[in-house]
């Protein structure tokens, strides 16, 4: 990646989610979210700002300085977590008619372990223009390096087999039976990665 990577601040929100909106777009997941190109070229990068929202109250955005790519971090406790309305102020903030904004949130909640306190990697995105160049493993080396020092697992949804394999050669194993979307929707690939070393 060259120049490094560092926290994103307040003043970076932007630049993340134009980066986000990029990246996912035509991700099969956020297709299947929010179907039709004109609606989702509208909602999308709202879509990608509440995240950005929900993750840097109670994670953190690691962003390359030279702004390629970017990956959102949420630190998960041990232990079930409370019941939440989430996923439907999701849906209100985002597209208070479509389901399956909110859908999405409910059906990822129930398959996340909480077995062991982990690093949650909600997202990450690479600027798709410099796709396939490592920038995504470089991005995450960091953390992951963390991660084993300390002891500590990671856990993640692929939206793709394409990322499936990249998370594979990061260290991460399928956890679990895919999450297949309704309606016809694709799969999710639960991932753990336990401390390497």
């Amino acid at each position: 990646m060259g120049a490094g990577v560092r926290r994103a601040a307040g003043d970076d929100r932007d630049r993340v989610v134009r980066l986000l909106d990029a990246a996912f777009h035509d991700d099969p997941v956020s297709r299947w979210i929010l179907p039709g190109e004109e609606h989702r070229r509208r909602l999308h990068p709202v879509l990608m700002a509440t995240f950005v929202d929900l993750v840097r109250e109670h994670g953190w955005v690691d962003l390359a300085e030279d702004g390629t790519a970017v990956a959102l971090w949420l630190p998960t406790p041990a232990g079930k977590p409370e019941p939440d309305d989430g996923p439907a102020r999701l849906r209100e903030a985002v597209d208070p008619d479509n389901e399956r904004v909110e859908l999405i949130g409910a059906l990822t909640a129930a398959h996340h372990p909480h077995h062991a306190a982990h690093l949650y990697l909600w997202m990450i995105a690479v600027d798709p223009q410099r796709q396939g160049e490592g920038l995504g493993s470089a991005l995450m080396a960091p953390v992951l390096e963390r991660c084993d020092r300390e002891g500590t697992p990671a856990y993640l949804e692929a939206s793709s087999a394409r990322s499936r394999e990249l998370y594979r050669r990061l260290g991460f194993a399928d956890h679990g039976e895919p999450l297949h979307l309704p309606y016809g929707g694709p799969a999710m690939y639960p991932m753990w990665r336990e401390p390497q070393g």
